[in-house]
């Protein structure tokens, strides 16, 4: 992208996943990549699991007159009182005797046992089971997780990491753990051993031979932030960033305890000619994108005064045109494009101050969050934030941030982006504004300073400025998230969400979300679809529901979150309803409408035609009231 790869240190069979790294995310550059291999431990174990059953009748029935009978009988007077063969009533005692649940003389005269009478009340009885799993501990990634099947040694010939940084395993000692600790540990790794709302209990676990360690190869990555104009270390396992042990490089080398040089090879002087190229490509491409539209609008006046009848309004609006619009023309004909917004609006100013983004500015804003628009404004003109003299104002963030959709989430978001001089704004990727007017610190109500702004609907020139900016936009959301999972912030997680919502990434928002198992936020995802419905961004067909339907089988009805999702899906259903019934009643298929019942979202007097057809009777589309529960 910016020097030529092979001046990198880069290992050869890396660079297609480098290339593809650059190419996904325009404002990184792959510095250095190179692999490496580490150990994880495996360790043999034995577990002791009990999970229960119900009772068969006959079972049953020995219980009851343990319980019931007064004097307790023998096991041929319950055979002879059932007609049955003593051999079937002996067996069956076997099995109770063997579960701990009753107790049989010599002469064969039953009793309860204490545990028996619990499980009698509780009508299952406890079946216990040894098993073997292995648990893997991953002193990279700081986990210890555990599997049915062992891992197979293989060898890996490849540099060893331990021999750069010291790896220590978040549990030294698997035979130090008390069971209480384990248990958790099992469970998490969805094993379905441990389930203790479902009575399934890990209730022992043994060693049972020695640890080996199994080599792993992870890639190692140094990038360069063309936004932030920083390095950092990447760790992948595959396409899979490592996020835990990407942070746990990049401490120790903030903290000098690991050189990239040692790392990857890299030297300080590569990493200067890079951000030098990084900054001249970047202004290199506005102004070369800048250059071409003003040859356009050059091109498009002389067509008008040499041939007129061909272009008429229909020819203009198939291949779009450029007009140019001087001093006072610009700020009206700016709000009025703002005003036309369907889905999305990406404005970038180097300043954004009160005097323009004043309460009129927002009431417009807000007018169009109503009905599904989302607004991202970037600023900053300085190459860090810290050396802005024209910085915005914490307030005036706040009030922008404060333009809500109608589930609630933040419509506007608003971040420093910095080191462009770039005045530019996109609308539903359809026209572009750009030129010399500052469109958030200037109104253009004093007297004509000679500005000009190119108003530019050719689809290739909008579409090309509108990537351009959107990659910077999803930059920042990246890094917002990132920020957010280190410090399980849900307030930072809603504004990375807020901004993939408005680049139309609710696919990746969901990725993220359930490659985090960040559950919490599952109900914030259904707000941004509300928003992606109304605006028609998103399809009532879009594959990402169904993803999204498929979480709910980890949901439990108990969930603290449960009462917003449950209406966030009421109002993803009657948005789709409203739109496509047919996608609507489709989209409830068997398992998702079981799950629909389990977690009442929908009433269980309801089908899923009788559920939709809610929302189609209401004209307005809003969400029908919904019953107490008691």
């Amino acid at each position: 992208m910016f020097l030529a790869s092979s001046t990198k240190p880069i290992d050869s069979n890396l660079s297609s996943l480098a290339e593809q790294i650059e190419e996904q995310n325009p404002g990184l550059s792959v510095l250095a990549a190179r692999q490496f291999r580490f150990a994880i431990r495996q360790t043999p174990l034995e577990v002791a699991t009990c999970e229960p059953r119900e009772f068969n009748v006959l079972e049953e029935f020995i219980l009851r007159a343990g319980v019931e009978f007064e004097p307790a009988p023998t096991l041929k007077e319950l055979a002879d009182l059932l007609g049955l063969d003593e051999i079937f009533v002996k067996s069956t005692a076997a099995t109770l005797v063997s579960l701990g649940s009753l107790e049989v003389a010599e002469n064969g005269q039953i009793a309860i046992a204490p545990q028996g009478r619990d499980f009698f009340d509780k009508g299952a009885v406890s079946r216990s089971q040894i098993q073997s799993i292995y648990a893997i501990s991953d002193p990279l990634n700081q986990t210890l997780t555990f599997k049915f099947d062992a891992l197979a040694a293989e060898s890996v010939n490849l540099p060893d990491l331990a021999d750069l940084v010291s790896l220590e395993h978040k549990f030294t000692d698997l035979a130090d753990l008390s069971i209480a600790e384990i248990q958790p540990l099992i469970q998490a790794s969805g094993l379905g051993i441990h389930v203790p709302e479902n009575g399934k209990i890990v209730s022992k676990c043994d060693v049972i031979g020695d640890d080996l360690d199994i080599w792993q190869t992870v890639s190692i990555f140094v990038l360069l932030d063309a936004i932030e104009n920083k390095t950092t270390i990447q760790v992948r396992q595959g396409k899979q960033i490592l996020e835990t042990a990407s942070n746990f490089l990049n401490e120790l080398e903030s903290q000098k305890k690991l050189s990239l040089n040692d790392l990857c090879q890299l030297t300080e002087d590569v990493i200067l000619q890079e951000q030098a190229a990084i900054l001249a490509h970047k202004n290199q491409e506005v102004a070369a994108r800048l250059q071409t539209i003003q040859e356009k609008a050059l091109e498009t006046v002389k067509e008008n005064s040499t041939n007129p009848a061909q272009n008429s309004s229909q020819a203009a609006a198939d291949t779009g045109t450029v007009v140019l619009l001087r001093d006072s023309e610009i700020r009206p004909d700016f709000i009025k494009t703002l005003k036309s917004a369907q889905q999305n609006i990406f404005i970038y100013s180097p300043w954004v101050t009160p005097e323009v983004a004043d309460s009129e500015f927002i009431k417009i804003l807000q007018n169009l969050a109503d009905r599904g628009v989302w607004t991202l404004i970037g600023h900053g003109i300085a190459r860090q934030q810290e050396e802005e003299d024209r910085p915005v104002s914490p307030e005036l963030e706040d009030k922008l941030r404060q333009v809500k959709t109608p589930e609630g989430l933040s419509a506007v978001q608003i971040f420093w982006l910095g080191n462009s001089h770039a005045k530019e704004v996109i609308v539903d990727g359809k026209i572009h504004l750009s030129g010399s007017h500052n469109w958030l610190s200037y109104r253009g109500d004093r007297l004509p300073r000679g500005e000009t702004t190119y108003k530019v609907t050719i689809p290739d020139l909008v579409r090309e400025a509108g990537e351009y900016m959107a990659n910077r936009f999803q930059s920042r959301a990246l890094q917002v998230w990132k920020e957010a999972v280190a410090n399980r912030d849900v307030i930072a997680a809603e504004k990375s969400f807020c901004l993939w919502g408005a680049l139309g990434m609710e696919a990746e928002a969901l990725q993220q979300l359930q490659q985090e198992n960040w559950l919490e936020l599952y109900p914030i995802w259904l707000k941004l679809v509300c928003q992606g419905l109304r605006s028609k961004k998103i399809s009532p067909l879009s594959d990402c529901l169904g993803e999204a339907l498929g979480l709910l089988s980890q949901i439990s009805a108990e969930d603290a979150n449960i009462e917003p999702l449950r209406e966030g899906w009421q109002q993803v259903v009657g948005g789709i309803a409203i739109v496509d019934r047919t996608a609507a009643v489709t989209l409830l298929n068997g398992e998702s409408w079981a799950e629909f019942l389990r977690l009442l979202i929908a009433e269980s007097v309801d089908s899923p035609q009788e559920f939709v057809s809610k929302y189609i009777k209401s004209p307005t589309g809003k969400q029908p009231l919904k019953k107490k529960r008691i």
